[in-house]
């Protein structure tokens, strides 16, 4: 009669770990079973910790530990933080509020950016409305000022009635507007934006499910004293109100044989 116990050169950890266990209760019990019949039986002992499941088995011995699925976001947060404006200079409806949830989508024919823009931003029914924005990379050197930017609104308490109209933020966080070339929503000047990036709406069919935009770049605009990996410094955040700052670059280009034509 063949075993039920497979080889143990097929056997998982975890199944061998059971096997183990199982074996060593057994002798127990039969240690107990033919002891000394004046000896009075030892209690049984509950286990002190649950038991574990494959998956945690298989986890824990390789050194991981478990994270919550809502927290996953601070894992590959892509940075970096940016700052979107939106409306016209032209009639003073040009807002701006800062961003962290985007992505490259596309490189070419036609390049494309995703952004995460919800109806809970002022901004949105502008961006709906006008179907253009801006987005602007600020420096580390501005941090503070991009993330008080994003921590107020036009439909705050504290500033909603106040008799100001949607373009206060600019003069009041001294951020200077300047006319774009190809749509109407401002750049963002001063000596520490390290670039400006105009955008038209792509494509808009994951915006309300996801509040997703499809934006597609339509010219933009560098400082040459703040080019990103050199002067320039992108912070990015971690998704829990602390960020991390570009550092070293690791150049492998030599080893990206299949992708030389993004290299120039």
């Amino acid at each position: 009669m063949k075993s039920a116990t497979p080889p143990r050169s097929h056997i998982a950890a975890w199944q061998l770990a059971e096997i183990n266990m199982s074996a060593k209760r057994k002798a127990e019990g039969d240690d107990q079973e033919h002891g000394d019949a004046d000896e009075p039986s030892s209690p049984k002992r509950l286990s002190a910790r649950p038991a574990r499941s494959r998956d945690e088995y298989h986890n824990t011995q390789a050194g991981f530990v478990h994270y919550p699925p809502s927290k996953v976001y601070r894992l590959i947060e892509p940075g970096p933080v940016l700052l979107v404006t939106t409306g016209s200079l032209a009639d003073s409806t040009h807002n701006i509020m800062t961003i962290g949830f985007h992505m490259v989508m596309q490189h070419e024919s036609p390049p494309l950016i995703g952004i995460i823009l919800g109806p809970w931003d002022a901004s949105f029914e502008t961006l709906k409305e006008r179907k253009e924005c801006v987005l602007a990379v600020p420096d580390v050197e501005m941090a503070e000022v991009v993330v008080d930017v994003g921590n107020c609104s036009s439909t705050d308490d504290d500033y909603h009635g106040a008799d100001r109209d949607v373009c206060w933020k600019w003069e009041h966080f001294g951020l200077e507007p300047l006319q774009a070339a190809r749509v109407k929503a401002p750049l963002v000047g001063g000596p520490s934006v390290i670039a400006n990036i105009e955008c038209v709406v792509e494509d808009t069919q994951m915006v309300t499910k996801y509040s997703m935009w499809v934006l597609r770049p339509v010219k933009a605009w560098i400082n040459p004293k703040k080019r990103p990996g050199e002067e320039g410094k992108m912070f990015h955040h971690r998704g829990n109100g602390t960020f991390v700052v570009d550092g070293d670059i690791v150049d492998l280009q030599e080893r990206m044989v299949k992708w030389q034509e993004y290299q120039h």
